[in-house]
């Protein structure tokens, strides 16, 4: 079961996500709720909360405080940001924290869902690798099931700070042995795997005239919009910018 933690300070809003939770994950889901900042980042603790659909404004500190202080002790937490306010500053503070996601209030009950479900989706991959690393299997096959999860745990993550170091703490191995492991069953190095994934990402992203250069930076793992858009170019041969135009023509002429 995920033990999933309502954040909001407004008692309808936190009714609410409480009774979509309840409903849609009914067999997958235990909940808890806390009406403020301060409260929530205790209860996560003690209670060990997997997952945080966060309220940002709230009395006290902040949401965005009150994951920084959850996330120092409980770093496999995972934390959906709801928000009143489409600000972009927001969802970038959001994703440098390592947000799973970020919903705008009004919530839409399918998009709650789908953000859940993937939040769902690395908790139990980060368990799996856990489990997988304490494995007394056969040591080739166990290493190549380690790696194909690394690789499915790396799809589901990518977005955010994600490095040899923080993958082989969770495996309790060395940065060193993961990466010979990794090029050995994956036939790539990890971090040209993790570019890929990223770059790829951004190619959808980038499809949206609405989204800045900037803004896909921050989403696919990159804080530096420079450095994002120089590995974009020695990937694709394009700036952000060229593919963005390029993929608006293509779109374009397959229309007519």
């Amino acid at each position: 079961m995920i033990r999933v933690l309502i954040a909001d300070d407004e008692r309808l809003e936190r009714e609410a996500l409480a009774d979509l939770v309840v409903r849609r994950f009914e067999h997958e889901a235990v909940i808890q709720t806390a009406e403020n900042g301060r409260r929530a980042a205790d209860t996560a603790i003690l209670w060990e909360a997997d997952l945080i659909l966060m309220d940002i404004e709230m009395p006290g500190i902040n949401g965005l405080d009150a994951a920084r202080a959850v996330l120092e002790q409980r770093p496999e937490c995972k934390v959906i940001f709801v928000t009143a306010y489409s600000l972009f500053q927001y969802a970038h503070e959001a994703m440098h924290l390592g947000a799973c996601d970020y919903l705008l209030k009004p919530v839409d009950p399918d998009e709650a869902e789908a953000a859940i479900r993937r939040a769902i989706r690395q908790i139990e991959a980060g368990r799996k690798l856990a489990e997988l690393a304490a494995d007394t299997a056969e040591a080739e096959d166990r290493n190549a099931l380690v790696m194909a999860h690394v690789r499915r745990y790396m799809e589901d993550n990518y977005m955010f700070d994600l490095s040899l170091d923080s993958v082989s703490e969770i495996l309790h191995i060395s940065p060193a042995y993961l990466s010979a492991q990794f090029k050995k069953y994956q036939k790539m190095n990890f971090l040209d795997c993790l570019t890929e994934l990223r770059i790829n990402a951004a190619k959808q992203l980038l499809t949206d005239p609405l989204r800045s250069a900037a803004e896909v930076a921050s989403m696919v793992g990159y804080e530096d919009a420079s450095y994002f858009a120089r590995a974009f170019k020695k990937r694709t041969g394009m700036t952000p910018t060229q593919y963005r135009r390029e993929a608006a023509r293509q779109a374009r002429e397959a229309r007519l």
